[in-house]
């Protein structure tokens, strides 16, 4: 499935701050299981609901690995193995959202 997603990354042993896009008005699209966001973006996802904003911790394994990544212009080097906080927000599913509201809308009738 195609999504939309707002995060905000920072290395937690400094508070870093390696992406922000939660004030953007245009999330960031990405098709699930297509290896283009974090390991554990991709799990966290996959449980979420269209407007939920959650708050995780996520182990360096589930992060950037034993590689870290290296810095960039406006970005920050994160240490390999490097614990991760991310605000992740799932802005959409398009397509799959209006179907989503008529199951929940048919579940309130019965």
């Amino acid at each position: 499935d195609l999504i939309s997603i707002r995060f905000k990354g920072v290395v937690k042993a400094t508070g870093a701050v390696f992406d922000d896009i939660m004030a953007s008005p245009e999330g960031y699209y990405f098709r699930v299981g297509s290896g283009n966001v974090l390991p554990g973006v991709e799990e966290a996802v996959k449980l979420m609901r269209s407007g939920d904003v959650w708050e995780l911790t996520i182990p360096g394994k589930l992060a950037f690995g034993e590689k870290g990544r290296s810095a960039s212009p406006g970005k920050p080097r994160i240490p390999p193995n490097a614990e991760i906080g991310f605000t992740l927000e799932l802005v959409a599913v398009p397509g799959k959202d209006d179907e989503l509201i008529e199951v929940l809308t048919d579940e309130e009738k019965a």
